[in-house]
């Protein structure tokens, strides 16, 4: 674990985009329960999620007219208890991190892995999400 003065810029990011932490596994429980769609991101100290996740995710909810009724993160590496409970509702996909999953009444309706976020510019990433917000999270979706 990186020391948490570390990591609080990083945390604080996501936070200013009004994503709330999560920092125990009964905080991921009650977003994840409350009904419509919750937007879960699996944060990370590393570069792609630096230089592509987060700022990814900030300009998908900057821009959509769409955004999911909760959205929560988890740090990967410092929040473990909430990290892998939030993956937990990740079904068959593998731990990564970063990633970003949006849920539906507690389903897992969309996922991206690490591998989609390294292989992605941020603009790509905040398209992406904003495509699944449009699908997932629009008064016509419900």
């Amino acid at each position: 674990m990186y020391p948490e003065l570390m990591v609080i810029p990083m945390r604080e990011e996501l936070v200013r985009a009004g994503i709330k932490e999560a920092r125990t596994a009964e905080d991921v429980d009650a977003a994840i329960a409350a009904p419509g769609t919750t937007l879960v991101v699996v944060n990370s100290i590393c570069g792609c999620a630096a230089g592509k996740a987060r700022p990814g995710i900030r300009l998908a909810l900057a821009s959509t007219p769409n955004p999911p009724g909760q959205k929560i993160t988890v740090f990967a590496g410092q929040d473990r208890e909430a990290t892998e409970r939030a993956r937990t509702y990740f079904e068959n996909h593998p731990h990564s991190s970063p990633s970003v999953a949006l849920l539906r009444d507690g389903k897992l309706v969309y996922f991206m892995p690490r591998a989609v976020i390294e292989q992605s510019t941020a603009e790509e990433i905040a398209s992406r999400l904003m495509h699944a917000f449009d699908v997932f999270c629009s008064k016509a979706a419900v």
